[in-house]
């Protein structure tokens, strides 16, 4: 559709007209109407070459890369009149043809912003053509064909315009290939905003629908969303089975977004209660089956009870179940009543009404209560769930008169005495029914029993006492070793239920049994029973107890420990979640403190690769802190073991405790903290590297964890700074030796890498939420001794995070693979992004003399060594003193601010001034000529940059990981999208990486 060099004057007038159309609608909607016409009239006018100035008009909207407010009205008014029909029998279809072909051209260009453009035009084109539309099928096929390439595109924004474009053919039957490509496409994509345009487009089918509903786990939060509101709008409750519409709704309403529960919540409201159950709570639980699925059933009412959507109806009561003998009847509400009643009359009277509800629905004596709930429980497990709801009842109940309490608590002794259920197997051995850690086999059950006890025992250490006799009674087959796997399980369970509903050893001293004794006779000898589920359930009880100490105990410490390394991962499980909880507890530095001898520490000592701990074979390695233990464990391949009633890995509870411990961080000072930037990193690594479907509740984890993690304080930006490059280290392919596949795989690990880089960046850039003053750069010394002195957030700013770049890569030697000339590369086209303060002068000199030695490492990438140059001018230009050097002192003083360290010799060509050519003049000529015969020899295709000799300077292993966090940062910094440069493939994808799949 271009037009000749020697356009026509009428051509070039009209093409100005309608270039002067699009000026006017771009401030204003309200002038899009009356501009619809006087283009329409243009087009009646001159229906030749309407078509031709058109499109020129509109590309210079195609050279517009920022996405603003003015652009999309235009976009918005060219879809409209593209779409739009005058009089029967003008140009308006041949328009519209010509118009798609002028946009298939531009869709396949290689600037990317015309690409963009193209595909956000024709998206809106097919989002508004009516259906009668009279387009011939061959152009539709063109365009069908067109998008299905462009979703395949390297820019996220093409691919998410693309994939809206052929929504609307979706659903076509001659068209199963465009579902197909969505399909293979949504379990690929690593954007987030491309995932989500793909579950809007899909349609309601079997097949669709186990995709979707996998979504409602992805790490974005935008996608989950998007799946609530697609299983919303094109799913009726009907039309899903039981086990999916309990899967919907407890990740749904259980949702770490608040957005994302929100919008199960308007689903579960507006769709399914309202629509399909008529406003009953009642028929909404029917079609959950709250029996089977009793966790859903109580989330259910509980957040419809919160939302106010729940009403007692006439004749919903359990009196009628009751038999009365004689006249019995207490008032049990008073209590409720009674509870906010003398706060305020407004509390009163809301109590008073419940009270009067509470008459209605309760029983009206104790003894026909613990009837009911013992007839229940008689009936067998089939009546579990009703019974468990009667114990939730009486927590209800009034109990202050002492013959009801008497008759409560003698039904209280019965279920503590209650043993777990069991069956035979084929041996005739018993197996005990439930989990085998909590009383009755369940922890709803176990919690019910417990909130009843303490309500009918409700003075101070009138619970303990009760308990502690009847778990006096059960220990002793225990303590003299009689008891079978069934009365350890019944006395642990029972214990469990003490340690987790008593807030102090203080209550239990003096009693039947001392914590002392059950320590030593009933938890520790548990832990080493022959039984895994003995042991099990004793390791939990030693986490629940060591949580009631004001500091860990030896004892427990090393058994959890021996337990973590010695067990089967379904001990090492318990044992981690029980370690992790001390360790957050009482602090990581109280965990070592526990064990009263000196521990090892690869961690402290800035190793990134650990001395492997041997798991799982009967050795006890204990002579390391506890921060390394549970690094070395997430380090660890436990195989494929995952554990079914929680759905968890060891690495996944490992990688959420180790979360937890950063973000409180600040509250665990001591020795620990420099370590803290290799358990960051080594998150950060599993969650871009990691391919394993059992992680994904860690991810999730993950990603409200570094939402909140960069914000808390000034520690955790220097945090994330340091674990820079260690994180893009060990992602990069080919680096630190990890294994390096086919082409594609090799690509994909170099996407993760950027994305983990950009993610890290943002990190960075968020706010604090408490800001910290610093002195403004007028009110700074002019006194060089003060100026060079760096500022207080100089580690967490870019300054320090280009220094540890910049020394990253001086560290190579001369000698690189093509795997490090890639990774060194793309570590310098994040270096000349970053910019440094004029207040940060030491910063800038002692930059200035690192840079000449970067320059030789990147010195056969000519456009990088050229931006490194422009990066040197830079920084002499905001060089105070550009002619003074810093003294080996102030050197020392920034490198030691930043854990690293560097030999600077003068007689190495380190001066500050920019050399003359891409190659620094240096005196060891003879290592410039073997650096082009190398380069010669190693050069791949698989390398984004080739670099040269880099004179082998850096000292230590610090300085090599420390820089390495500097390295990929700026990778992330300050790469906004801009659709309109050609960049390579390698820097495709400008996407927020918290949204990868």
């Amino acid at each position: 559709m271009r037009m000749a060099t020697g356009e026509s004057e009428g051509h070039r007038k009209l093409s100005l007209k309608i270039a002067g159309i699009f000026d006017d609608v771009r401030t204003s909607h309200a002038t899009h109407i009356r501009k619809l016409k006087e283009l329409a009239a243009l087009r009646s006018s001159s229906p030749t070459e309407f078509c031709s100035a058109f499109c020129q008009a509109l590309t210079a909207l195609f050279n517009f890369q920022r996405r603003t407010a003015a652009a999309e009205r235009i976009i918005k008014f060219a879809s409209i009149f593209s779409c739009s029909y005058g009089r029967k029998g003008d140009c308006s279809d041949e328009f519209l043809e010509n118009f798609l072909k002028f946009l298939l051209v531009a869709a396949v260009a290689a600037n990317k912003t015309a690409r963009f453009r193209a595909c956000q035009i024709v998206s809106e084109i097919i989002m508004r053509l009516p259906d009668d539309a009279e387009v011939s099928n061959e152009l539709w096929d063109e365009v069908i064909e067109c998008m299905m390439l462009r979703v395949g595109d390297k820019v996220s924004a093409v691919r998410v315009y693309a994939v809206r474009a052929l929504a609307r053919f979706a659903n076509d039957s001659e068209n199963s290939d465009i579902l197909k490509l969505f399909l293979e496409k949504l379990q690929l994509e690593q954007n987030g905003e491309v995932r989500k345009t793909i579950v809007l487009s899909l349609p309601p089918s079997s097949e669709t629908l186990s995709m979707i509903i996998d979504c409602t786990l992805d790490v974005s939060e935008s996608v989950r969303k998007a799946a609530y509101c697609v299983l919303a709008s094109k799913f009726p409750l009907q039309s899903l089975s039981i086990k999916l519409r309990t899967t919907i709704l407890q990740r749904g309403l259980t949702d770490r977004s608040a957005a994302v529960a929100k919008e199960c919540l308007r689903m579960m409201k507006d769709e399914w209660l309202d629509k399909c159950c008529s406003g009953d709570p009642i028929e909404l639980l029917k079609f959950l089956d709250v029996e089977t699925y009793e966790l859903v059933g109580e989330s259910v009412m509980a957040t419809l009870l919160k939302a106010g959507l729940v009403k007692l109806q006439d004749g919903q009561t359990i009196r009628k179940f009751f038999v009365t003998h004689g006249d019995s009847s207490e008032e049990k509400g008073s209590d409720a009543a009674m509870t906010m009643g003398a706060e305020s009359a407004v509390f009163a009277e809301e109590a008073s009404d419940n009270n009067d509800l509470l008459d209605r629905i309760l029983p009206a004596s104790i003894s026909e209560y613990v009837e009911l709930v013992n007839a229940h429980i008689a009936a067998g497990p089939n009546y579990r769930f009703v019974s468990r709801q009667l114990l939730l009842l009486g927590a209800m109940l009034d109990f202050s008169d002492a013959s009801n309490r008497k008759v409560a608590s003698e039904f209280v002794q019965s279920l503590f005495h209650k043993a777990l259920d069991h069956e035979l197997d084929d041996n005739g051995n018993e197996v005990v029914i439930g989990d085998g850690f909590n009383l009755g086999g369940e922890r709803d059950w176990a919690a019910a029993v417990a909130e009843l006890a303490k309500k009918v025992h409700a003075a101070t250490g009138e619970f303990e006492e009760v308990v502690l006799r009847v778990i006096e009674e059960l220990a002793r087959p225990c303590r003299e070793r009689t008891a079978d796997c069934k009365q350890w399980l019944h006395c642990l369970a029972l214990i469990a239920l003490l340690l987790e509903n008593t807030s102090s050893f203080r209550h239990m001293q003096g009693r039947a049994i001392d914590p002392v004794e059950i320590l030593h006779s009933l938890l520790l000898p548990g832990a080493k029973h022959s039984n895994l589920d003995v042991q099990r359930a004793s390791i939990r009880c030693l986490g629940l107890f060591g949580l009631l100490e004001r500091k860990p105990s030896e004892n427990i410490v090393k058994q959890l420990r021996v337990s973590f390394v010695k067990g089967p991962p379904t001990i090492a499980i318990m044992a981690a979640k029980a370690l992790l909880d001390l360790g957050i507890w009482h602090g990581p530095d109280e965990m070592d403190k526990a064990m009263n001898c000196n521990l090892s520490s690869q961690l402290r000592d800035h190793k990134m690769l650990l001395t492997p701990v041997e798991f799982c074979n009967g050795t006890e390695d204990l002579d390391i802190e506890f921060l390394d233990l549970l690094y070395a464990g997430l380090e660890h391949d436990w195989g494929d073991f995952v554990e079914v009633d929680e759905n968890q890995s060891v690495q996944g509870i490992l990688g959420e405790g180790l979360a937890k411990i950063l973000l409180l961080s600040n509250k665990f000072p001591g020795l620990h903290s420099p370590t803290y930037h290799l358990l960051l990193a080594k998150l950060i690594s599993l969650y871009f590297s990691s391919e394993n479907e059992e992680l994904q509740r860690l991810k999730q984890c993950l990603s409200v964890f570094f939402e909140h993690y960069p914000s808390l304080s000034a520690d955790h930006k220097k945090c994330i700074s340091k674990a820079f490059v260690p994180v893009i280290r060990s992602l990069w392919p080919g680096v630190n030796g990890n294994v390096v596949g086919s082409t594609v795989m090799v690509s994909n690990m170099r996407k993760r890498a950027v994305q983990a880089s950009r993610f890290m960046l943002q990190m960075m850039q968020v706010p604090l939420f408490v800001k910290e003053t610093t002195k403004p750069d007028d009110n700074r010394s002019e006194n060089p001794d003060v100026d060079t002195d760096p500022s207080p957030d100089f580690e967490s700013g870019e300054e320090g995070l280009a220094i540890r770049i910049a020394l990253e890569v001086a560290s190579f030697p001369a000698k690189k693979t093509a795997a490090e000339k890639s990774y060194l590369a793309a570590l310098c086209r994040i270096l000349v992004l970053l910019q440094f303060r004029v207040s940060e002068q030491g910063a800038i000199k002692l930059m200035r003399r690192i840079l000449n030695r970067v320059m030789v490492s990147v010195a056969a990438e000519k456009d990088l060594t050229k931006e490194l140059r422009q990066m040197a001018e830079r920084l002499k230009a905001i060089d105070r003193h550009p002619d003074e050097t810093l003294s080996p002192e102030q050197t020392n003083l920034i490198l030691e601010m930043l854990e690293l360290s560097i030999n600077l010799d003068d007689d190495e060509g380190d001066c500050m001034e920019v050399a003359p050519t891409p190659a620094p003049q240096s005196m060891r000529r003879n290592r410039a000529r073997r650096r082009t015969r190398k380069e010669e020899e190693s050069s791949s295709e698989d390398e984004i940059s080739p670099t040269s000799v880099v004179p082998s300077a850096v000292a230590n292993s610090r300085s090599q990981r420390a820089s390495k966090t500097a390295a990929m940062t700026r990778m992330t910094a300050k790469t906004t999208i801009r659709i309109g440069e050609d960049d390579d493939a390698d820097t495709e994808d400008d996407e927020n990486a918290a949204g990868q799949k």
